[in-house]
């Protein structure tokens, strides 16, 4: 690994192997001749590379505690902080980390930064969770002030040490410049699977089920923000609309909601038609999406949920599957017309919508087409890969040999359709 430039990747919120945005992003840089290790919780023990990378390596720490008030945040996150500084200066030590991006949450790296760019060390900040507007959202009245004002802080000064920003979306990069960050310093590069992850060719085509079930699938992380108990609520309705033949609903993934997820399927008496798969691996995912007649969004329309695309959403899409969807601002500029929305994201609008869908297989086609025409156009991680890489290869060009085996020009800042408006339908 000792020729080619090295950026170490920092995440405090999941394994790097759980991470699908983080694996494409260390795949992408392999590809354009980049040595990567990525700091982040230890999930599986066994692991020293990350799955499916040439040699990316892993430096995982162990979590003592998992937050879930708090208390439990500051010290899991403080705990994080400790770990992923003691590593990081090892890497550097060690000659590697010649570039570092940090992921949110949380945003208190900013420390880390100051120190890795007083000697001379890019740091970019992918953006991957509007931190206040998530505590705002997992609460149940009016949040604290003093703890608002410190997540602002926090964010500003996470922004403002980087020496360049990834947004995941428009609505990102938005409050990015709000915030101060200068524009042609923010990135847009947003969540999706890449072409080779989705076993769909050609026009996508509903697929024949063997037991002759519609499946309503939900893919994603189980956290009191996602509103999972909404879609069992959902299903609970549906039986009133349908009856309880001829459809599933599909609960693929897991989190913190998980416990009163199950609780209220057994209170509903919904273990029947509601089916909890567990957390997928890629291929899980792609066989559970690719049995799909209909995906559900259930994010409430909220302010984070208004501006966050939801990486399960592309997910969806890349597989040309119609979604059903809380109207939202970066929901709409992700799904157009792929998605049949709702104003509030009750049950009862959900429930009526499916049942509507599941009545109308012409309505599900042209869905289908139109959401996986946009995916192979604008949404899919081709797309993203390049604008991704070329912050790195500005970052680091002193770095990278050119082809004649002298250092490569710098690379100029260059627009991209991710820096403009697009994506809206």
């Amino acid at each position: 690994m000792a020729g080619n430039p090295h950026v170490t990747i920092l995440i405090a919120n999941l394994p790097a192997e759980r991470d699908r945005r983080v694996i494409r992003e260390c795949l992408t840089l392999e590809e354009k001749g980049f040595d990567v290790t990525v700091i982040a919780p230890r999930g599986d023990k066994s692991l020293k590379v990350l799955p499916g990378s040439r040699n990316t390596r892993l430096k995982p720490y162990p979590v003592k505690v998992y937050g879930s008030g708090l208390l439990t945040f500051a010290v899991e996150f403080g705990w994080s902080f400790l770990c992923i500084a003691v590593r990081l200066i090892g890497e550097v030590l060690a000659g590697r980390a010649h570039a570092v991006q940090v992921c949110n949450p949380p945003d208190v790296y900013w420390p880390l930064a100051l120190l890795l760019r007083a000697i001379g060390r890019p740091w970019v900040f992918d953006h991957h969770d509007l931190c206040p507007e998530v505590y705002i959202s997992r609460g149940d009245g009016t949040p604290n002030k003093w703890v608002l004002r410190t997540l602002n802080a926090l964010e500003w000064l996470t922004l403002r040490t980087a020496t360049e920003v990834v947004a995941t979306n428009q609505s990102f990069k938005d409050n990015a410049v709000r915030k101060g960050v200068h524009p042609d310093k923010v990135t847009v590069v947003r969540n999706g699977p890449s072409l080779k992850e989705i076993a769909v060719d050609g026009d996508p085509q509903e697929p024949a089920s063997p037991d002759g079930l519609h499946r309503v699938v939900y893919l994603g992380v189980f956290g009191p923000q996602d509103n999972v108990e909404g879609v069992v609520l959902a299903a609970d309705e549906l039986i009133r609309r349908r009856g309880r033949d001829g459809w599933r609903v599909v609960l693929a993934g897991d989190g913190e909601s998980m416990p009163s997820v199950r609780a209220l399927i057994a209170e509903k008496g919904l273990s029947d038609v509601v089916e909890l798969t567990g957390w997928l691996n890629g291929e899980q995912v792609d066989e559970v999406l690719r049995s799909a007649t209909v995906a559900i969004q259930p994010d409430l329309p909220t302010r984070m949920n208004q501006l966050s695309t939801m990486a399960k959403t592309v997910e969806y899409v890349g597989r040309g599957l119609p979604v059903v969807a809380a109207d939202g601002i970066e929901t709409r500029r992700t799904l157009g017309d792929a998605g049949a929305y709702v104003a509030n994201g009750t049950p009862e609008e959900f429930a009526t919508v499916i049942d509507e869908l599941l009545d109308d297989p012409e309505r599900r086609q042209e869905m289908r087409k139109l959401g996986r025409d946009r995916f192979l156009s604008m949404l899919s991680w081709e797309h993203q890969a390049g604008p991704y890489a070329a912050v790195f290869q500005r970052l680091l060009a002193k770095r990278l040999p050119a082809p004649g085996g002298t250092p490569a020009p710098r690379i100029p800042r260059q627009r991209t359709s991710s820096d403009t408006r697009v994506d809206q339908p």
